[in-house]
């Protein structure tokens, strides 16, 4: 289990550091629009990544 959930975080790294490194300047303009968003934006942007991430988990397994 351990072995998997570390295969996970890696992999986790590796997809979020492409954007950053093909284009930076895109995640800068990115991250700035994010910041001025309101909280509940980003709170439900954030509750529906974790159901996406989990009905992709589900059918997966």
């Amino acid at each position: 289990m351990w072995a998997e959930l570390l295969a996970a975080f890696g992999l986790m790294l590796v997809l979020e550091g492409i954007l950053p490194f093909l284009n930076p300047g895109a995640l800068r303009q990115t991250l700035l629009r994010m910041a001025q968003l309101e909280d509940r934006v980003l709170r439900f942007a954030g509750l529906a990544s974790m159901g996406l991430g989990l009905l992709v988990l589900y059918f997966c397994r």
